[in-house]
């Protein structure tokens, strides 16, 4: 593959903007107030809705489970949330903590803290009360803003700190939705809609890792110096401007909160659910003509699992891209999705640390459905060995991945393996003929079973493949004889029988002998994370 140089790379970034409705023809004085807010405000969620509420005003925003917004209404929302907080003694470099489900609260939360300049730190949904004291007290957060179904979940971290409702449970038709007094929406009704005076520094994001191999660390990340990041993405998923994207995947994850950021990048509709459910995903796609769906791969699983007679109520006839990410895609999973809507499936592979590495389109997953796809532009992956030497074409190594928008570092201290510039992923994988990306597993997932090493991915992409099998797990366990060896955890499909004996005999005829699983255990369900990564640790 031919290397760009920078200006051709530049061009074509130029190009894929113009072609995504990026660059487009805008009056002269809006030009000049946006070049202003830039300067002012530098790229951050508070310069997207500011600009937006003069060059959009009245188109809109969002749309949740309370209705629509328009960019008019987030932008005087969130000044006033702003200057409530501000008078409330929370400013510029002050964390706060959001624990909040997809919805305005979310948006409102993250505009305000950006106009103030302070810094968000994104909890995970999913968490326990001991996690979010840890959490909360090893990031120093000044407040937590959450909803209050996890009001008991708060209560230690909640000990000396400010604390807001995002969103308020309602019983019965109440139209007064949130009346407390330390809710964000009281907050705005009290606060000063003016646009807020710009802080001296922009506030970042700190998204936390996934914490599947262990305590969860927050990963800080500034906002992006330019549009060449978004050039990149789009150079492979083809999102326009002024589209309505429904976000199913969680925004406090990374994978979330890049369409939201994306959203506001391009002027999208956002559509918003507090539950993924996946009947009224599909729903809420076709009612409100969603032309991209975010999701991760668990909930294209849902979405499939529902009988076809269902899914073919819904007109989804505008939905041009499914954007998945945030775990693993098994092949049979991919193809299965494009073969029920159409080749639309774009599959992104990266990790907290280092944003995106690759991006598989559909013909990539045609031609190769388990495969990861290629690096899109301005992005460069290598595979190392444990020596740090580059391995040879079609050989396992460990991930590294360059571009722009890697993370600066964890919040407590340390970051990822770097290699000539080049972070690691934590992950291990091989390049095909084809140039595409495929992803073995962790790196430190390698079960070595009577001298032989095993990658789990492999296995389970095989057997996530077999007619009775909906959901898999494979993982290592101590043996005395062999060192390790192989357990799969299954799913059964709904209306198939299937025997450990099947399984292992279709494994055996598909791969190497001592890649078959030496024990079988079925499950009614796998743990998982929020973002559908499965928690292999329990299950050992």
């Amino acid at each position: 593959m031919k290397l760009l140089t920078g200006i051709e790379t530049r061009v074509l970034n130029v190009g894929t903007l113009i072609s995504s409705g990026l660059i487009r023809p805008m009056r002269p004085d809006h030009l000049v107030r946006i070049g202003r807010l830039y300067l002012t405000w530098g790229p951050t969620p508070a310069l997207g809705y500011l600009a937006a509420s003069f060059t959009r005003p009245d188109d809109t925003a969002l749309i949740d489970e309370l209705g629509a917004l328009t960019f008019a209404e987030v932008n005087r929302r969130t000044n006033a949330l702003a200057h409530a907080l501000a008078d409330d003694g929370i400013g510029e470099g002050d964390r706060v903590a959001v624990m909040c489900r997809n919805h305005r609260g979310f948006v409102d939360a993250t505009v305000a803290l950006s106009k103030l300049g302070a810094h968000c730190l994104y909890l995970n949904t999913s968490f326990a009360g001991p996690q979010i004291s840890d959490v909360v007290k090893r990031e120093d957060a000044s407040a937590i803003v959450y909803d209050q179904e996890f009001t008991d979940l708060v209560a230690d971290a909640a000990e000396g700190r400010k604390t807001y409702v995002a969103w308020e449970e309602v019983d019965g038709d109440d139209d007064d939705a949130i009346e407390i007094d330390d809710s964000l929406e009281h907050l705005i009704r009290r606060g000063d809609p003016s646009d807020p005076v710009p802080p001296g520094e922009p506030g970042r994001t700190v998204i936390l890792t996934s914490g599947t191999t262990g305590t969860p660390k927050g990963a800080t990340r500034q906002s992006p110096t330019s549009v060449e990041p978004a050039a990149a993405l789009l150079s492979k998923i083809p999102l326009h401007e002024g589209e309505v994207t429904m976000i199913a995947a969680p925004l406090f994850h990374a994978w979330g909160f890049a369409h939201f950021v994306l959203g506001i990048l391009f002027g999208s509709t956002l559509v918003l659910r507090r539950r993924f459910d996946p009947e009224q995903t599909l729903a809420a796609t076709a009612e409100h003509r969603a032309s991209a769906l975010v999701v991760v791969p668990v909930m294209l699983q849902r979405i499939l699992e529902l009988p076809e007679d269902v899914r073919d109520r819904y007109d989804l006839r505008a939905l041009r891209v499914i954007a998945v990410s945030g775990s693993a895609l098994p092949g049979p999973l991919a193809t299965a999705t494009m073969d029920a809507f159409g080749d639309i499936v774009y599959n992104l592979y990266g990790s907290t640390e280092v944003a995106w590495a690759t991006i598989a389109t559909p013909e990539d997953l045609r031609a190769a459905p388990g495969s990861a796809g290629q690096p899109p532009r301005g992005t460069i992956v290598k595979l190392y060995d444990d020596e740090g030497r580059e391995v040879p074409q079609g050989d396992t190594g460990r991930i590294f991945v360059g571009n722009e928008m890697m993370f600066e570092g964890y919040t407590g201290g340390g970051s990822k393996e770097v290699i000539n510039g080049l972070m690691a992923t934590g992950d291990v994988g091989h390049f095909d003929r084809g140039g595409r990306l495929h992803v073995d597993g962790r790196d430190d997932d390698m079960i070595v079973s009577g001298g032989e090493n095993v990658f789990p991915g492999e296995v389970e992409d095989l057997l996530s493949g077999h007619k009775g099998v909906a959901d898999v797990a494979v993982f290592g366990i101590d043996d005395e004889k062999f060192g390790q060896r192989l357990k799969a955890a299954v799913v059964k499909r709904k209306g198939q029988t299937v025997t450990e004996k099947q399984l292992k005999d279709y494994v055996k005829a598909n791969l190497a002998a001592y890649k078959v699983p030496r024990e079988i255990q079925f499950v009614d369900e796998l743990p998982r994370t929020a973002t559908g990564k499965i928690l292999k640790r329990e299950l050992v």
